[in-house]
């Protein structure tokens, strides 16, 4: 397969800069996968095309502030972005700035000082704080906000789904953006039910594939925890004739991942560690009967395991209308419901 073959034409002015409020109020784009039937709705109407007894799974990571803000010995501004922690004191980060070498020393704006102790590929390093950052990042960090979005955001909850629990990603899994209380509230009443996962999103999620041919991509491995409970509850609801609805493709993710640590005939299994999972046209959906999404960049992982589970000419000729319709794309984007 060729990345080219995951592209698009997109008009700048559908990328939306900011969110839609409330949540709940952002346009809902609904593909039936056996009839290629396109129904345009709201996200408050999502559960019109949901059954009592269906399982929406929702990723429960919460987004850091993990951008920093530092100087160098030499005065010369820095900013440091925390992608992933390795132990207490050490981090993953990116590092925007020149001859950031080994035994560089930083100092972060209401932080600590920190040394970078290996470089990486690329602007990667890895950097010790001489304190934990965590307890400094209410105050010295802002949200890592996706690199087409330029306008400031204003509330930086608005960048956390309403059910953020467990600290650990470096992006939203936007798709539970459009979710609220009170819609959540609603569906219950109906019979749906929610079940929490936790995948800690990189920023490798959204970076486009540069290789030509999409197979010698080197994916990106995300830490994400599938627990007992889950599983059973997971289980149990497809033994009940209920619907495994992924929210986001990194509740795919996790669920896959899962679907492939089953044992005694269950559906998914327990599951806690690092994924590598690049699902691509051709793979075989083990867990997944239903996915709430975005709309996602060109050529990127996301919209190669969206094609996956839909058919890649099929889900091209979405976003085509999907564009024609003007709905607004990426993060804080408008929502699609793939049945």
């Amino acid at each position: 397969m060729k990345t080219s073959d995951f592209d698009y034409e997109l008009p700048p002015e559908l990328i939306a800069q900011t969110p839609i409020e409330p949540r709940h109020a952002s346009r809902l784009l609904v593909l039936d996968r056996k009839s290629s039937q396109l129904t345009h709705t709201t996200f408050w109407n999502i559960s019109d095309f949901l059954n009592p007894g269906d399982l929406l799974v929702i990723n429960q990571t919460r987004v850091i502030p993990a951008r920093l803000s530092a100087r160098k010995t030499t005065g010369g501004r820095v900013e440091v972005l925390l992608l992933h922690k390795i132990d207490d004191l050490t981090w993953e980060v990116l590092v925007g700035g020149k001859r950031m070498t080994t035994a560089k020393r930083l100092k972060i704006e209401n932080g600590p000082e920190a040394t970078i102790t290996e470089q990486l590929e690329g602007a990667r390093r890895l950097v010790r704080f001489e304190e934990p950052i965590e307890a400094y990042l209410p105050r010295a960090g802002q949200m890592p906000l996706p690199p087409y979005i330029h306008t400031r955001l204003q509330d930086q909850e608005r960048y956390q789904t309403v059910y953020a629990n467990i600290t650990g990603s470096a992006a939203a899994p936007t798709a539970g953006l459009h979710f609220t209380h009170e819609l959540m509230r609603r569906m219950e009443d109906m019979g749906i039910r929610f079940a929490n996962v936790t995948l800690h999103v990189g920023l490798d999620t959204f970076a486009p594939v540069t290789e030509d041919e999409v197979e010698h991509h080197h994916i990106h491995t995300e830490w994400c925890q599938l627990t007992p409970e889950t599983a059973e509850i997971i289980n149990n609801t497809k033994l009940a004739g209920g619907r495994i609805v992924a929210v986001g493709t990194t509740s795919v993710r996790t669920l896959e991942t899962a679907g492939q640590h089953a044992e005694g005939g269950n559906l998914v299994g327990p599951f806690t560690g690092s994924t590598d999972l690049f699902i691509l046209p051709g793979y075989e959906f083990r867990v997944v009967d239903a996915m709430v999404t975005n709309f996602h960049l060109p050529r990127s992982t996301l919209i190669m395991l969206v094609s996956a589970f839909t058919g890649r000419e099929r889900i091209l000729n979405t976003y085509r209308q999907a564009v024609h319709h003007n709905y607004r794309f990426y993060s804080f984007g408008d929502a699609m419901l793939i049945l």
